[in-house]
């Protein structure tokens, strides 16, 4: 068999060990160390030598260091209760219109997901804080489980995001040029999904009943309240950016910055502080391990050419550089329904990364056209998270909305991906929504 071809059996090696429910991670070890030693004529020398350094390879990387970092910092705020000091500021500006609690739901999950960076802790902790309230005020079931789980996706798309460090090291990108081009689209997904939530409550107005109007003083209180963890997220962001920290201190202050305002806040106690380093260390050997295994996949693929030749392939056909692009953020949806963003990130960029750079688009250099495309692979990646049939978004809030049909949940986040939907042809028609603040810090 050719190398191409190699690199095909293995893929489909890959997502049959995934339909047998083997760990993500081992599956694309196991394929990758198997095509490995198939392409070198069935010598199993070559693997161990490469077997004896690929970890330290990899886990000796220094910027590996701010994912756990920046992990144990959203442990902090799960754990710490600052999800309900979030809410109750957002809810105390938005609650008393109609839907307001939701949007509010929407909020909370944009203000939680710049202090966690996880997708499915910010849906589990916000259907915890936020979902009683919805059902307090009597919003429909498929309204309220559909904007907490589309709110969820927030958590990574709102930096810092676990996935966007991992396509800056796959990449050899500017972790913290990364975080500032999330901010916009980012915000504009915060944005689109309260747009969405007006426009359901205005076409059925029963669906989401108005709040309580909060006063002047409560609205001070919570702002307050909230004041130092919307400091984290400025200190964190705009430090590593302006240049004031690196990534790793950045991600330090803001995991020390979180576990001291819980503490103070008295959120935080000692069971808390085990949990919030337990998880940290359980995520911190997941990803590890999803690292390991795509490396080893990628070693195998480089030495089968898949990449070189697939890149070459879309360089030479003469198809429409956007016709291409919209191949690929087709595929990541097709294969959200299948597996994480994190393994989609591992799994695809080092095959999609160099095919989209040897194309050109508004003629960007290669650095923005970097960035551009990271950002555009984070926000489809998400929509893997609220789209069926996995969605794990869906199936987390559902869980706890035990008195909610699954399918009006499903029903409750096709209106946001609509929304979703537009949000992305907005960011490949026009690049600018992305680079626009990466440029302006950069002149500064």
């Amino acid at each position: 068999m050719s190398g191409t071809t190699v690199g095909l059996v293995m893929f489909a090696i890959l997502l049959a060990l995934m339909v047998v429910r083997i760990p993500i991670g081992i599956s694309m070890f196991l394929s990758g160390a198997g095509g490995y030693v198939y392409l070198m004529g069935g010598n199993w020398t070559p693997l161990m030598a490469t077997l004896k350094n690929l970890a330290y390879a990899r886990l000796s990387n220094y910027d590996l260091v701010v994912i756990p970092l920046f992990l144990l910092m959203g442990q902090f705020a799960t754990h710490g209760g600052l999800s309900r000091g979030l809410f109750r500021f957002v809810s105390a500006f938005l609650g008393h219109k109609r839907g307001g609690i939701a949007m509010a739901a929407v909020g909370t999950c944009a203000g939680f997901g710049a202090i966690c960076g996880s997708s499915l802790a910010t849906a589990a902790t916000m259907g915890q804080v936020v979902l009683p309230e919805l059902r307090r005020y009597g919003y429909a079931g498929s309204l309220a489980t559909g904007t907490l789980a589309a709110g969820g996706t927030l958590g990574i798309m709102i930096p810092p995001s676990v996935p966007l460090i991992v396509y800056a090291i796959l990449t050899q990108e500017s972790i913290g040029k990364l975080f500032m081009a999330a901010v916009i689209p980012g915000v504009l997904a915060m944005v689109g999904y309260m747009i969405v939530i007006q426009i359901i409550v205005r076409w059925k107005p029963e669906m989401g009943p108005a709040g309580p109007r909060a006063s002047w003083s409560e609205r001070i209180r919570s702002l307050l309240e909230v004041g130092p963890i919307l400091a984290v997220f400025v200190i964190v962001i705009v430090g590593i950016y302006a240049g004031w920290t690196t990534d790793t201190e950045a991600a330090a202050i803001g995991a020390a910055a979180c576990g001291i305002i819980a503490v103070v806040s008295g959120g935080l106690r000692w069971r808390g502080l085990l949990d919030s380093l337990l998880g940290t260390a359980q995520a911190t050997a997941m990803i590890y391990l999803v690292l390991l295994g795509a490396d080893m996949l990628n070693v195998s693929l480089a030495v089968s050419q898949l990449p070189v030749d697939l890149a070459s392939w879309v360089k030479g056909s003469g198809l429409s550089p956007f016709l291409i692009i919209a191949a690929v953020l087709a595929s990541y949806i097709l294969l959200g329904c299948v597996m994480d963003s994190l393994a989609m990130i591992l799994l695809t960029i080092p095959i999609f990364y160099p095919m989209i750079m040897g194309l050109d688009f508004y003629g960007m250099s290669v650095g923005d056209k970097s960035i551009w495309f990271g950002i555009l692979a984070l926000m489809v990646v998400e929509i893997g998270l609220v789209h069926p049939p996995v969605g794990l978004n869906v199936y987390i809030i559902n869980r706890m909305a035990k008195d909610v049909p699954l399918t009006e949940t499903f029903k409750g986040v096709v209106p946001f991906l609509m929304s979703d939907f537009i949000r992305i042809i907005a960011l490949v028609a026009f690049p600018s929504l992305t680079l626009v603040l990466v440029r302006s810090f950069g002149a500064l």
